[in-house]
C-alpha cells in the first residue's frame, strides 16, 4: 500500500474550519514579505504578530533592535502604503527568547601525555576503600576514553 504526502495546504482545505485561516495566513505570509522587503537585513528577526483595523503588530526579539526597528518605521510604512497595504500606524513588541541564540562552539580540551600519566599514577595511588571506589573509576574511564582516541 503506497502511501500519498499531502502538503499543509492541502491539508487545511480538507478541513471547513480550518480552510478559513488560508487566506488569513496567505495575507499575513505577503506582508510578511513586503515588510522584509522594506527593511535591512538587520530586521530578518522581527516578524509580524498581527494586521487589523490598519495598526500593523510586529516583534522583536530585544529592546535594542526594538529601537532601531522603530527609527526605521516612517519609511517602512511609507513603502508598505505604496505597496497597497493600508497601515495607519505600526506597533512593536519586544518578544525575549523568541530566537535562541546559536549554541556555543564546543570546546575540545585535550589531556597532555604528562597530564594522562599523573591522572594514572594517581589511580594506581588512590585506596582501595569504598569511598575512592567512584573516583578511581571516573580516572580509569578518562584514561580509557583517551586511550582509544590515540
Amino acid at each position: 500500500m503506497a502511501k500519498s504526502t499531502k502538503g499543509a495546504s492541502d491539508f487545511l482545505r480538507s478541513n471547513t474550519a480550518m480552510a478559513a485561516l488560508l487566506p488569513a495566513l496567505s495575507r499575513m505570509a505577503t506582508l510578511q514579505k513586503a515588510v522584509a522587503s522594506g527593511l535591512p537585513a538587520m530586521f530578518t528577526a522581527c516578524e509580524i504578530l498581527n494586521f487589523e483595523t490598519g495598526v500593523l503588530v510586529m516583534s522583536a526579539p530585544n529592546a535594542a533592535l526594538a529601537a532601531r526597528l522603530k527609527q526605521q518605521l516612517p519609511k517602512l510604512q511609507d513603502r508598505l502604503l505604496k505597496d497597497g497595504w493600508q497601515v495607519n500606524s505600526i506597533r512593536i513588541k519586544v518578544q525575549v527568547g523568541k530566537i535562541a541564540p546559536p549554541p556555543a562552539p564546543k570546546r575540545v580540551v585535550e589531556l597532555t601525555d604528562n597530564a594522562l600519566s599523573s591522572f594514572s599514577e594517581l589511580s594506581n595511588t588512590l585506596s582501595t576503600d569504598p569511598r575512592s571506589q567512584g573516583l578511581k573509576e571516573a580516572i580509569d574511564a578518562m584514561i580509557r576514553r583517551r586511550a582509544a582516541r590515540a
